[in-house]
């Protein structure tokens, strides 16, 4: 079944050992044409603070219950290298935050 990434927006967040937030929004390549990030708005949790999310960490979608889960801790979430909308999501950030999470970057 194929579903909008409208219908995530406000979804909860769920990392490995509790809630981390909100899905706010989204970061798709303008080359590729796929979802690269998700938004997590963290306000909840953490006042002022999104991070992103990749979305090959997302473990399980439950549409009834309006929840997404990532495969990924909240301390691992907390320390994440900061998401700042205002600047543009470059090649240095992404590996940044890939390594930081141990995770094998897209592409590669």
């Amino acid at each position: 079944m194929l579903h909008s990434v409208d219908n995530l927006e406000g979804f909860t967040i769920g990392a490995t050992d509790g809630e981390i937030g909100h899905v706010d929004d989204f970061i798709i390549s303008d080359e590729a044409w796929v979802v690269r990030y998700l938004i997590v708005d963290t306000r909840n949790w953490l006042p002022g603070r999104s991070v992103l999310v990749a979305p090959e960490w997302v473990t399980d979608i439950r549409w009834e219950d309006r929840a997404v889960w990532v495969d990924a801790s909240r301390q691992a979430i907390k320390d994440s290298p900061p998401y700042d909308p205002s600047t543009p999501i470059n090649r240095e950030y992404e590996t940044q935050m890939y390594d930081y999470y141990g995770r094998p970057r897209y592409g590669e």
